[in-house]
């Protein structure tokens, strides 16, 4: 059996929603060279985490900045995802894109959402606490005072590495 015919992705619609499903475990049985053991080469749980918010950013529809953020409790569940985006129920293709103009108004400033605000509103879990957030830009100000506000003991996981590294 050729394992590359099952990694083309089949397409169900389903009324009003698409779903798109790889089968990636078979692939991965059929090129694995040693099946006995597990993988030494799986991502570590903040790599994960870390991939996760660089993921979510790439949902961003900001021409200049795309940012991601992934909350994450002890257990290692995450409990809140978000990206920079419009308000919700604002219409992006009305409001302004641009970083510059003569009237800040004509800018994105004072309507973006950072990726932050949006994780911990999209949260899944009533409590925060003791969780940690991996976001994929350093956070501004007002980001970091709304982190801490909303009960993260551990405060935040920043690991800039990740900005400058091939591997994002």
């Amino acid at each position: 059996m050729n394992g590359s015919q099952w990694t083309v992705p089949t397409r169900i619609e389903i009324q009003d929603c698409v779903c798109v499903c790889v089968c990636v475990c078979v692939c991965v049985c059929v090129f694995s060279s040693n099946t006995t053991r597990k993988r030494d080469d799986y991502l570590e749980w903040p790599e994960y985490f870390m991939a996760v918010a660089f993921l979510s950013a790439q949902r961003s529809k900001d021409p200049s900045s795309q940012v991601g953020a992934c909350i994450v409790n002890p257990e290692n569940k995450i409990v809140g995802i978000g990206y920079n985006g419009m308000p919700n129920g604002c219409d992006d293709d009305l409001l302004p894109w641009s970083r510059t103009a003569d009237d800040r108004l004509d800018t994105k400033y004072p309507y973006v959402c950072h990726a932050e605000l949006n994780a911990i509103m999209n949260k899944n879990s009533a409590d925060v606490k003791g969780c940690t957030m991996y976001v994929a830009l350093f956070p501004c100000n007002e980001c970091a005072k709304l982190i801490i506000q909303a009960g993260r003991a551990r405060g935040l996981c920043l690991m800039p590495q990740f900005i400058f590294s091939d591997h994002f």
